[in-house]
């Protein structure tokens, strides 16, 4: 560890690498998405089979988040995230080697089980290289980084399939994360006191900053079913699941909104369906940094400041419920532009929140079991948003219903999210035993 008076700034050199992986993630995601019309049509797959192939990351993505969480609370984010990038960045380049429905299948199964362990592994790098009041602004930086790759994804593969194949596009997005995982295994470690680029004087501000300090291999307190006893661990997976039933729209129907209700055509379509993604990029990063900064002022409390935030973020998400009755395409836009900007903002709460109410050696665990509930949302909204259009013909109803969600997410963190605080660590009593 270096030794002068200036502190250090190694944790924002990690916060990129956080952005990074995130960003990979999502445009490994894409990826498939750009190329189904070509692929559909060399292996004759029906649009049936294609939901299915679709729908297979989403699933094993969902269900392993718990046990990513615990692998990277025992066994620390370097190896868990760094393996996780790995796997899921060979399963991304394996994919221009499928020769049809079944190996299709797996691999996007292989992409979600690695998929699984980069927001877990996100959250619980937080809690411990950066003092309390960074915790939002490293979550809004990180989280941000899948705007940056939903933003990006869609121009750039469609570019590279255009000029190398599809499968050539398979194996160069794969590269990428395959590069960053080597990048990670070197610079990375669990704990700042381990690094070498790490001086005292940032050892000294991260350590006195954290109300309650994590290291590698903290046994968990509680085993992960005792969070479920909690009233405040019930309002994050809720909030969180109602924000990402929003957040889907944006990824999955908002192209076929502007197209088919809005009349556009493939280019104006394909720039503005980036724009709400790109500005919510912008907004969350300040977002984080503005609730860091009136923390650090002491004169908010920190489950003011959070509920603050989630509520103002949710309130400005609950404008896709007037984009439903806008005159013009424009401001349409706008308010989607408002809209998604306003989940961005409560983002960098919800990320936030593991941090801060997780029991010792249990953040990537919480943050797991809470994002597992979330891509519940994830899941079932867009079924959901595309039965309320096919039984109606109109987008006007199933944007109401996603704003109405919003409206019981902001009733949900104000009344049952209580004082934002540590769960206090003790085991469930056991039952007296008969005499």
């Amino acid at each position: 560890m270096h030794n002068n008076n200036k502190a250090s700034s190694v944790r924002w050199l990690i916060a990129g690498l956080m952005w990074t992986a995130i960003a990979v993630n999502y445009i490994d995601r894409v990826v498939l998405s750009a190329a189904a019309p070509i692929i559909s049509k060399e292996f004759a797959l029906n649009t049936a089979e294609m939901g299915l192939i679709m729908s297979a990351f989403f699933w094993s993505y969902a269900l392993l988040q718990l046990p990513a969480g615990w692998l990277a609370d025992r066994f620390g984010q370097k190896i868990t995230l760094g393996g996780a990038v790995l796997w899921w960045s060979v399963a991304t380049a394996m994919t221009g080697l499928a020769n049809g429905f079944n190996s299709l299948f797996a691999l996007r199964v292989g992409l979600g089980v690695g998929e699984a362990a980069a927001y877990p592994s996100n959250a619980g790098i937080a809690s411990r290289w950066f003092p309390d009041k960074e915790r939002a602004t490293v979550a809004g930086i990180f989280d941000s980084g899948s705007k940056f790759g939903g933003a990006i994804a869609m121009p750039l593969i469609v570019w590279l399939i255009a000029l190398v194949g599809w499968k050539m596009t398979f194996v160069l997005s794969g590269s990428i994360g395959i590069v960053w995982a080597v990048v990670w295994f070197v610079f990375y470690k669990n704990d700042p006191e381990q690094h070498s680029g790490v001086n005292a004087a940032e050892l000294k501000y991260i350590r006195e900053g954290q109300r309650r300090q994590e290291g590698t291999g903290d046994k968990p307190t509680l085993r992960w079913y005792d969070l479920l006893r909690y009233r405040n661990v019930w309002a994050m997976c809720l909030g969180f699941f109602f924000i990402n039933y929003n957040s889907y729209f944006f990824i999955t129907w908002l192209p076929t909104y502007l197209v088919k209700e809005r009349g556009m055509d493939l280019i104006s379509m394909g720039f503005v369906a980036a724009l709400p993604l790109l500005i919510a990029m912008l907004v969350e990063i300040f977002a984080g940094w503005l609730s860091d900064r009136i923390y650090r002022q002491g004169r908010w409390s920190l489950t003011r400041i959070r509920k603050t935030f989630l509520v103002v973020g949710l309130l400005m998400a609950s404008c896709i419920g007037f984009a439903a009755f806008a005159e013009s395409s424009w401001l349409a836009i706008v308010l989607l532009c408002i809209a998604k900007s306003g989940t961005t903002v409560a983002a960098t709460q919800v990320w936030a929140l593991p941090g801060d109410v997780a029991p010792r050696g249990m953040t990537s665990m919480l943050a797991g079991l809470q994002n597992t509930v979330s891509n519940m949302g994830g899941v079932v909204g867009p079924i959901i948003t595309g039965f309320i259009v096919a039984a109606t013909g109109s987008f006007i109803p199933a944007l109401l219903f996603s704003a109405g969600l919003i409206v019981v997410a902001i009733l949900n963190y104000l009344f049952l999210l209580g004082d934002v605080e540590p769960i206090q660590e003790q085991p469930p009593t056991p039952s007296p035993q008969p005499v």
